[in-house]
Order: structure tokens, then C-alpha cells, then sequence
């Protein structure tokens, strides 16, 4: 019998998302040990390069998330090394972290997307640069981290943002779509489903993606078949445009609120999406009868280089 093919999960790492992944990494590992791979988990720093050196994988699954594991940094150290790895490669990783320049892709591609404005946080915190109410997003954090919403009456940028930001000098604003949160898992090039997140605090932030009962999903989402098929479409446009390959997650908004415009909005694409057993992308792929353990599969059968 041929001994399972050796997988290193690169898991934890140096950015705002530290915690969530090592959460994804350390089920990632499970599922390919019970799919029978041999695993190796490696907290993934500075010397990362050495690890996988002294470890000698035959593959590499990326389940780092944020900077230098999201955002194209790991991805050269991986083709520098001439190692496959799951996910997206060096320029898509980067240009989806980089979210102006994703919807300038975006938007060439002819996938609708919201208007907004680039701004150094000082520009920001003076005056509204948009009409209330919009949003303040870094330009590249991933999860929520740092993205704050100002209402019509504030007068000023949230007092958080200019007091102990440590996300960049710039920041993206936006406008507020107002209505549904909609996220569609893409394996390849085909979308899986849809589904609707119901966050219980103020909007879908870093606490109600990853505290116990923040959110729950709704999948498939309660919306009319045209608005499926068209957030499918979305997705997989996205995907294809930023030049993604394994698995990605695109985050939409959808107003169908009373007095609503009817749009549907893609927000951002998510290269290194969450994956334990009950993140979206998972329970997307369970959704359409594929296991966690034939999920994980899938992206080292898929992985590679780049070279």
C-alpha cells in the first residue's frame, strides 16, 4: 500500500487573525489525518522557511489568514521553495487583500461593485469624505478587523479608528449597502450555494463571525431563484477575475429592503476563507454532499506551484 502523501498545514501566523487561524488549520488537520494523509501542523513565523526545509511536505495546505499568509507574501516563499499549495497564488492573494485594487479589477470585469473613496486616516477623521452612513474599512485586513460603520448624526470618524490603529495609513470608505448579507463558497470554478448570514450585533464584524451565536446561517438563502443564480454568476466572475484557482469565498450585500434599490453588491473575495467544520465554506460543500474530509481533499489534490 502507498503511504499517504505527506501535507503540511501552515496554520496561525503573524497577523489580526492569528486566532482564527489556527482554529482552521488545526480542523484542516484533523480532517486530512482521518482522509489519510500524514500531517504535519506548523505554526507558521518568521522561520517558516526553515520548517518546511527540516518537514520536506509534499504539499503544503495554506490555512493562514491576513497579512503574510493571505496576502501573497507566503505564497512567493512557497514558489521560492518550489512547494504546492492549496489556495489562490502570489497575484491573486495579493490583489484580493488589497481591496481597492480588487474592485478596480471588479469593476473592469463588469461585476458591480459600491463607490467609495481611498483616504489617509487623518483625511478621514476631519470630516465626512461620504455621505452618512458608509463605511470604514483598512484597505487590507481580512474578518472585519478594523471596519467600523458611521451613522447619519455622528460627526466625527469612530473614536476607535484614530486611537490605537495599527491597520495602515489608509483606509477604504464606502457607501452602506443596506439589506441582505450574502456569501457564495466557489470550488474551481463553480459555486456551491448561498448563504445569508444573520449577524446579532450591528453588522457582520470580527465578534459575530467567530463568538458563539454572533450569527447564524441561513443556506440556502431566502431569496428569489433570479438573485441565487445571479450571486452565483457574481462569485465565480470574481473568482475568475482577481485569476483565483482552489477554493475562494465572495461576500455580497443585496438590497431588498422596502424602499431598497433591488442591487446586488460584491463587496470582496476571500482567498483563504475560514475552514473549520462549521465555517461557511464547509457547510456550503456539506450543503451540496461533499464532506469536510472530501473538501480538504479536493484542495491538496488541487494544489500547486506556480513555477
Amino acid at each position: 500500500m502507498t503511504a499517504p502523501r505527506h501535507v503540511a498545514v501552515l496554520k496561525g501566523g503573524l497577523s489580526a487573525e492569528r486566532e482564527v487561524s489556527l482554529n482552521s488549520g488545526a480542523a484542516c488537520a484533523r480532517a486530512l489525518a482521518n482522509a489519510g494523509f500524514k500531517v504535519t501542523e506548523i505554526d507558521a513565523g518568521h522561520d517558516v522557511a526553515l520548517r518546511l526545509a527540516e518537514v520536506k511536505p509534499d504539499v503544503v495546505f495554506n490555512a493562514l489568514h491576513g497579512r503574510f499568509g493571505e496576502d501573497g507574501c507566503v505564497q512567493g516563499v512557497l514558489e521560492l521553495m518550489e512547494l504546492p499549495y492549496t489556495h489562490s497564488g502570489v497575484l491573486a492573494s495579493a490583489i484580493a487583500m488589497d481591496k481597492p485594487h480588487a474592485k478596480t479589477l471588479f469593476a473592469a470585469a463588469g461585476i458591480p461593485v459600491v463607490e467609495g473613496v481611498v483616504a489617509t486616516v487623518g483625511e478621514a477623521a476631519a470630516e465626512h469624505l461620504l455621505k452618512p452612513p458608509y463605511v470604514v474599512k483598512p484597505t487590507n485586513e481580512g474578518s472585519s478587523v478594523g471596519v467600523h460603520i458611521v451613522r447619519p448624526g455622528d460627526n466625527r470618524y469612530p473614536q476607535g479608528l484614530t486611537e490605537g490603529w495599527h491597520y495602515g495609513k489608509q483606509v477604504l470608505i464606502e457607501r452602506f449597502v443596506p439589506g441582505r448579507e450574502l456569501t457564495v463558497a466557489v470550488m474551481g470554478d463553480k459555486a456551491l450555494a448561498v448563504t445569508e448570514i444573520l449577524s446579532t450585533t450591528e453588522f457582520y464584524d470580527y465578534e459575530a463571525k467567530y463568538a458563539q451565536g454572533g450569527s447564524r446561517h441561513v443556506i440556502p438563502a431566502r431569496i428569489p431563484d433570479a438573485v441565487t443564480a445571479r450571486a452565483k454568476e457574481l462569485a465565480v466572475k470574481a473568482h475568475q477575475a482577481l485569476g483565483c484557482r482552489g477554493v475562494s469565498r465572495t461576500d455580497l450585500r443585496y438590497d431588498d429592503t422596502p424602499e431598497g434599490s433591488g442591487e446586488l453588491i460584491v463587496l470582496e473575495v476571500n482567498t483563504q476563507p475560514g475552514m473549520t467544520s462549521t465555517s461557511l465554506v464547509p457547510e456550503q460543500a456539506a450543503h451540496v454532499g461533499l464532506s469536510f474530509e472530501a473538501l480538504v481533499t479536493w484542495m491538496v489534490e488541487d494544489a500547486s506551484c506556480e513555477r
